[in-house]
Formats: structure tokens, sequence, C-alpha cells
């Protein structure tokens, strides 16, 4: 019943160029959206003209499950390759979170571990050296892409220019590129044509102070599965 729901809740899809954006900040939110297919960003732009990339979108990531609560965007939503996304209506998240609880606490998990990773940039950006703030987002890309089998080994597409890099990490374009130079030189990774390999996956983490667990892969503790049966249960009577 769960799983149907889901796969009647992504039925409708819209696809978007990349380097556009699906939602503006300061624009009314139309709905909540998963995207399929492809890579997006959230972002601010600053008055001085420069931009800050908050987080990237993945695909099984749905994004801003609650922002049915605000008047406006705070940020803006742009994708960096062409993308599907599957639009999701306030009332169609209504539902689901009044008849299907298993489906809503792991949609509440999900924004928690996207919190998680949040907490961990703030980290990163106020403690991290720049060859640390680099590798950690390496490694956070390679473990969120292996989670939804989007490797090949330690090598997945990643889009993404060393600018945005930066407007990332708070660096600068040169400095991204003589880092991940220097990289390259250790043999750390090997980059070509958008493809990434973490060579030594173990060395990145290492600089990067990297520890996955903020991530949550390991998911829900038992005995709240164990509760979701008996609701289950329940529900079957």
């Amino acid at each position: 019943m769960d799983t149907a729901a889901l796969d009647l809740l992504t039925a409708r899809e819209e696809r978007f160029p990349g380097h556009v954006d699906i939602i503006c900040e300061g624009s009314v939110p139309r709905s909540v959206f998963v995207l399929i297919e492809g890579m997006a960003i959230r972002y601010r732009d600053l008055p001085d003209g420069s931009r800050q990339i908050i987080t990237f979108l993945i695909p099984g990531d749905m994004c801003d499950l609650h922002v049915f609560l605000l008047k406006t965007m705070d940020h803006s939503i742009a994708t960096l390759t062409p993308v599907r996304i599957a639009p999701v209506s306030r009332d169609s998240m209504m539902d689901l979170f009044i008849h299907h609880p298993r489906v809503s606490a792991a949609l509440w998990w999900s924004s928690l571990q996207e919190e998680a990773m949040l907490r961990e940039r703030i980290v990163s950006l106020g403690r991290r050296d720049a060859r640390g703030r680099v590798a950690y987002l390496l490694c956070e890309l390679l473990w969120r892409h292996m989670a939804v089998g989007l490797t090949n080994g330690r090598s997945f597409t990643l889009p993404l220019t060393q600018t945005e890099l930066g407007d990332t990490l708070g660096l600068s374009a040169v400095h991204v590129n003589r880092i991940l130079q220097d990289f390259r030189k250790q043999g750390l990774i090997v980059m070509e044509r958008h493809k990434l390999n973490l060579i030594d996956l173990s060395g990145l983490q290492i600089i990067a102070d990297f520890n996955e667990s903020y991530l949550h892969f390991g998911g829900a503790p038992e005995e709240l599965a164990d509760y979701f049966d008996g609701l289950e249960r329940v529900r079957q009577k």
C-alpha cells in the first residue's frame, strides 16, 4: 500500500533544462517535488553578485518537504543538468501524512538527514581548511551517490565546475583548481569529463576528518519499525 501511494505520488513529471531556476527566492511555493533524474542546487544570491550554494539535490531527494508552511521561498532552486522532477501537491502530501504513517516517518527521517548535512557544512566552512573542505564535499557526494546506486565503484558523475565548487565551499575557483590539481598529483582522485573517481577514499577522508555516520544511512531504530508494524496490524483489523 505504501509503495503504491509513492508510485502514485510521483506519477506526473516535469522536465527542466540545465542551468535554469525551478523556483526563485521570493516566489510563492507551488508544490513539493521529488528529483527523479539529474542534479540541482539550493542557493542564495548576495547583493554583491556572488552566490552561495547551500546544498545539492540528487535523484531520490524530496525538496522542501515543509514548504507549504512558507508564504515565500527564502532561497532559490536551480538545475545543474537537465532534470526530471515529480511535483507533489499540498493535498497529496497531507493525505500521505494522514494515511501512510510509515512513509511520513521516512520523510521526517529524510528531513533530519538534510539538517545533519547542513550542520556538517557549517562545521566544514567554520573549522576545516581549504583542502579539508574540498575533500569533505567530494566524500559526501560519493557516499550520497552510493546510497542511491549511482556509482561505479568509487566513480560517479559530478557535473560541477570549479566555480560551483567554490560557491559551495567559500573558495575562489583558482583555489579550488589548485587543490584538485594537488589531489590528482597525490593519486587521490581522477577527474575526466565530469566523471570523478575517488582513487584513495581513505586518504581523502583523513584530509577531511570525514565520518559518514552523520548521513545516517543506517536508517531509523528497530523499535520504530516495530511501532509502525503494530500500527499497520491495527489498521488491518
